[in-house]
């Protein structure tokens, strides 16, 4: 923190500096001057036209919010300042002759749009008006004047209900007969202005205040209260913005835009924030004050116009246009004011931009030589090419919303109403396209879910099995929309006395979560068609967008350590995958491999009583399992693959304990007994668990059910055996899930190292097939040192890793208490979106660690949901971990994100 040079100027406490003039400050203090106040501070040092002021900081503001008090220095400090302030405008503040008047501006470290509104004018008294009044020479300027600070204060300082005052306002300009503001003249402002005070003293309890040093400490405190409001707190956290920050205070001495045509006041953006294309972007209002454009009161006419309405002034806004550019090296967000023909810069700021925009200029600074590769990695993420990536709806489209859920899978999905997974199955082939609507899906639900445009459910968050698999996909998915009741017996969701039936067309928003009734027409992505190889970044007509974000891609390839796999479980998944960049597969789940038409092999696996019956099972599925992984490592060939054995809860591949019951009870009724219905209840009745995702499954399984791991072992060493024999290079990797102890693993590695053994010995191929384990338990992961002498390698399964460190079922917590948790902020994010790196991410760093203690060599990756997550990426380098593994769709965006956590480049600020 710079020293105070002033010696007239206090000092606060233990020596910390409250208050810096616009000449003290730069553009790098935006910690201590927020965002605001740090641009302002940095234009007067450029010598832009920037109007006197000064800047309280953010470290006054936290001391007022943990003590209820501003800092017993601060008072002092800012007369100080404002002396200097008056002696440098050769007046006082709120002097009744020729006042001087302030304007009162939150600005905080990261951009908060909509925190407080700007509090223009202090200083103006019942006493001042007059003498501003005299001094432009202009009756009507100052009433407009007084009565704007006596609405914008009664709101945003003494929380006043905005809308009394826009409602006289309104009934002003009614009884003149006029639509606009500016066509009320002094007299009628001035009655205004009584009225406005009368509204004040009703719903505030005080007058409204006459000394010009009360009104400017009050507005003061309302930007430090600001910090807290609830708007505030939900734009931090939607924007996972530090709620421990405070709000820094913009003090400026006051230009007038609203003195008549001559003057105006506008906003400029030195790019299109849209599309990113240079030129001249903004909007621009005559005869008005900064929150006349943000209103909308009035129409405002394209910033080129002022070319033809001000030319000296747009030519030197221009020019300064230019200079901020190249000094922020980025698309610049500018207010500005004209006084009678005198431009004066009042913020800037790096600008907000879209996804697109975003990567276009990111390469059009490389290309001006104001910044290099490193530094165009940093002003995009992987959010934004996510954004960039999914189809989306006509956005000027006439649409019937029906409700809203949450975005679980981006793009734009239409088609007709189905129920069930055989309809969406039936329906796709037919040609139709269909929306699978369900209260919540299942495994069962698969086919469907291929086969349906898109998903939508009544019930579960952003990490259910509806949006897991989703996401997997590339499918649009909207869960938890809980306005939807959705009866599939009836096969119909009514909401709010509107009743869709199947067959019936909806639109879904995966970006938005919205629901939509009929066709909404949808814009397609050629962003997925360049990484789906349809559209190439070098021909010659090559979309613009799809060059930039090929450069940029290429970049982050270049630089990224952490290498990049695929979860894919067929061949189809995994050759979209190697087209999107895939390096490998990380998770291949053989479960998914196990339902439709093979899940009557399991029921007889499971129901089997002798050796024989098992053996029969198993000889039937070895086959059958040989055949995927064939395909598999014919899709990947030259990649590893990694194949992780069964591991669901066995529930999933048995019937519902009470249809069965059902079916069985009307079957002896009828006395038509079905011996197989009944073995399968008893088996059932055996197996049940009240929570099977903490039983049966995983390396357990495969210890209880003789023979299954080995059938399993055996497929994936047969078919590396004949893709080699085939000239193939396959590179298989074997994971044995649910890990707890070394001697589980000890196991189940002995039994598969005969069988690669075996097949070996019958085929006459060598293979080479690592054997690891998937670390998702606390105890796995507390003795990965133990586990790491049997292992080969480590996969961190860190969706099962945060259920069990958290004690949540995922799919249950999401829906009944993380919104409240969210809400509370006891989360800023969910756990199973982003990496817990306190609990969960130490239990990974401290595993990492311990595995590699043992074993140097150990190969380090992760296979759950956060591997595709931009930030949880960035912890997964910073770990040292060899690889992530993502959803085939989320492949692009953890490129760019290993690629932005390996650059050296720390880049500006961007969010």
């Amino acid at each position: 923190m710079s020293e105070n040079k002033d010696p007239h100027v206090p000092q606060g406490t233990q020596g910390v500096k409250f208050v810096y003039d616009f000449t003290e400050g730069n553009k790098e203090l935006k910690d201590l001057l927020g965002g605001k106040g740090a641009n302002l501070a940095e234009m007067t040092n450029l010598g832009l036209p920037v109007p006197p002021g000064f800047t309280i900081t953010t470290e006054a503001c936290k001391v007022y919010l943990e003590s209820g008090e501003e800092p017993a220095a601060l008072r002092d400090e800012v007369s100080a300042h404002l002396s200097a302030l008056e002696k440098a405008m050769g007046k006082k503040l709120g002097q009744a002759d020729d006042p001087l008047l302030v304007s009162v501006r939150s600005g905080a470290k990261f951009s908060m749009p909509g925190m407080m509104d700007t509090v223009l004018n202090i200083g103006l008294s019942d006493k001042s008006v007059q003498g501003l009044a005299k001094q432009s020479g202009d009756d009507r300027f100052a009433w407009d004047s007084y009565r704007r600070l006596i609405q914008m204060f009664g709101k945003t300082v003494l929380g006043v209900d905005g809308e009394l005052f826009e409602d006289a306002l309104d009934k002003a300009k009614q009884a003149k007969k006029v639509t606009v503001d500016t066509d009320l003249d002094a007299a009628e402002l001035k009655k205004l202005v009584t009225k406005f005070k009368k509204i004040v003293k009703s719903e505030a309890g005080r007058d409204f205040p006459q000394d010009a040093r009360e009104q400017m400490d009050l507005a003061i405190h309302a930007v430090f209260d600001s910090w807290n409001t609830d708007r505030a707190k939900l734009y931090r956290r939607q924007e996972r913005i530090p709620g421990d920050l405070g709000t820094a205070v913009n003090v400026c001495s006051m230009v007038f835009g609203n003195l008549g045509p001559d003057s105006g006041t506008g906003v400029a953006f030195t790019r299109d924030p849209a599309s990113g294309q240079q030129g001249v972007y903004g909007d621009y209002l005559q005869n008005a004050q900064g929150e006349d454009v943000v209103a909308g009161i009035r129409n405002t006419v394209p910033l080129a116009d002022l070319e033809g309405i001000d030319k000296k002034s747009y030519d030197q806004l221009m020019q300064i246009m230019e200079t901020l550019e190249t000094h922020y090296k980025d698309l610049c967000d500018i207010e500005f004011t004209i006084e009678r023909g005198q431009l004066w810069m009042l913020q800037t700021r790096v600008g907000k931009r879209t996804a697109g925009a975003a990567f276009r200029i990111a390469t059009q600074l490389v290309d001006q030589g104001l910044i290099d590769e490193a530094e165009a990695l940093q002003r995009v993420n992987g959010a934004q090419l996510a954004q960039l990536m999914f189809p989306r709806f006509d956005e000027d489209a006439k649409v019937e919303q029906l409700g809203r859920g949450i975005a679980a899978s981006p793009g734009a999905a239409v088609g007709k109403a189905v129920f069930d997974s055989y309809t969406a199955i039936k329906w796709s082939r037919s040609g139709e396209k269909v929306i699978l609507i369900r209260r919540e899906t299942n495994p069962d639900d698969l086919d469907g879910m291929i086969a349906a445009e898109g998903i939508l459910t009544s019930r579960g968050g952003k990490t259910s099995h509806a949006a897991v698999v989703a996401r997997g996909m590339g499918k649009t998915c909207v869960c938890g929309a809980e306005d939807l009741e959705v009866d599939t017996k009836r096969r119909r969701l009514t909401v709010n006395g509107h009743v869709v039936e199947e067959g019936d067309v909806v639109s879904i928003d995966g970006s938005t979560g919205k629901v939509y009734l009929g066709e909404v027409p949808v814009v397609p992505s050629p962003v997925v068609e360049y990484f789906e190889g349809r559209m190439h970044a070098g021909a010659d007509d090559a979309d613009e967008l799809v060059k930039a974000v090929h450069r940029v891609m290429a970049y982050a390839d270049r630089v990224r350590r952490l290498r990049v796999r695929a979860n894919a479980d067929n061949a189809e998944d995994a050759l979209r995958a190697r087209r999107f960049g895939a390096q490998g597969i990380g998770l291949c789940r053989t479960e998914h491999m196990f339902l439709g038409e093979r899940r009557e092999m399991v029921e007889r696996l499971i129901l089997a009583d002798t050796d024989e019956e098992r053996e029969n099972a198993l000889k039937e599925l070895l086959p059958l399992q040989k055949k995927d992984f064939v395909e598999l490592f014919e899709a990947m060939d030259g990649l590893p693959v990694t194949v992780r054995l069964l591991d669901p809860p066995l529930h999933e591949f048995l019937p519902d304990i009470t249809e069965l019951s059902v079916r069985v009870a009307l079957a002896e009724s009828r006395k038509d007994h079905n011996e197989n219905d009944l073995r399968l209840l008893q088996a059932v009745h055996r197996l049940h668990e009240q929570n099977p995702m903490l039983g049966l499954r995983g390396v357990r399984l495969g210890l209880v059910i003789p023979g299954l791991f080995t059938m399993q072992v055996r497929a994936i060493a047969e078919a590396a055996a004949e893709r080699k024999n085939a000239k193939g290079d396959p590179r298989a990797e074997i994971m044995i899930p649910l890990v707890g102890t070394v001697q589980e693993l000890e196991i189940v590695r002995e039994e598969a190292e005969q069988v690669i053994a075996d097949v070996e010995r019958s085929t006459g191929v060598a293979l080479k097939l690592a054997l690891g384990t998937m670390i998702e338990l606390p105890r796995a992961a507390l003795t990965a040192g133990q586990i790491a002498e049997a292992a080969e390698f480590f996969s961190f399964g860190t969706n099962d890793l945060t259920q069990t460190v958290w004690g949540f079922s995922r799919d249950d917590v999401e829906a009944s208490f993380f919104t409240a948790y969210l809400e509370k902020g006891i989360f800023g994010v969910s756990p199973f979106e982003t990496i817990d790196k306190d609990g969960v991410g130490k239990l990974v760093r401290d595993a990492a660690a311990a595995g590699r203690a043992t074993r140097p060599d150990l190969k380090l990756g992760v296979c759950g949901e956060h591997g595709g997550d931009p930030e949880s990426v960035h912890f997964f380098h910073e770990v040292g971990l060899d690889y992530v593994s993502c959803s085939p769709f989320r492949i692009p965006v953890a490129r760019l994100e290993a690629g932005r956590a390996a650059s050296t480049s720390t880049g500006s600020d961007h969010r």
